[in-house]
């Protein structure tokens, strides 16, 4: 009976001690722009426009225990292409103004939910989304998936790009929609550190 108890004892430290050690350590999550990758999707009256942002080099600071979250996930603005290089240039000239706005940028706040250690989370980030030189408050739904040294992240959001004052591209005979689909796919390595030894920021 002696040894039960001290058995369940030791079982129970051990969860503890677990949670604690969890608790009290952050996370750097580097971005690999190789790995990563923002998709666009946009209705049109007689297709569908697809195309691609590449990802800058960053790095995001996650704090488990308080749900906080710092850094961004940058995006070369010019960089986005759709496979035709007419409506590519009228993108960036009449509708991104990219020479002027040259970057697009997700500054994350707060996760809503909880991540786990390993394995897939499905949560919400709270955070600033910078467009046209505009920031705004959003609240996106992410798929997270942390292994080991890495992680990877899926975020889903519509952007009402006319509404938040850019140019609706369409023309007399193209009619396009006036929001966009945006899928941002994440992905990078880990660094696990103890909280304590976290500089002040």
């Amino acid at each position: 009976m002696k040894n039960a108890l001290r058995w369940r004892s030791s079982i129970i430290g051990f969860l503890l001690a677990t949670v604690l050690t969890a608790s009290a350590q952050h996370y750097t999550l580097q971005t690999d722009p190789a790995k990563s990758t923002v998709k666009f999707t946009l209705d049109a009256a007689l297709h569908t426009v697809n195309g691609t942002f590449q990802v800058r080099p960053g790095a995001l600071q996650f704090d488990p225990a308080s749900s906080q979250i710092q850094g961004e996930i940058l995006v070369d603005a010019k960089s986005g292409q759709t496979g035709n290089g007419m409506r590519d240039r009228k993108m960036h000239k009449d509708v991104l103004e990219s020479e002027r706005y040259p970057e697009i940028s997700f500054r994350p706040q707060r996760v809503e939910g909880a991540v786990r250690n390993s394995g897939q989370s499905s949560v919400s980030v709270h955070g600033m989304f910078r467009l046209h030189g505009v920031d705004r408050e959003i609240t996106v739904p992410a798929q997270v998936e942390m292994s080991g040294d890495h992680w990877t992240a899926t975020i889903h959001f519509t952007v009402p790009y006319q509404k938040w004052g850019l140019k609706n591209p369409s023309t007399l005979f193209l009619r396009v929609s006036d929001s966009v689909q945006i899928e941002v796919l994440a992905s990078g390595s880990v660094v696990q550190q103890n909280a304590s030894n976290t500089p002040a920021q």
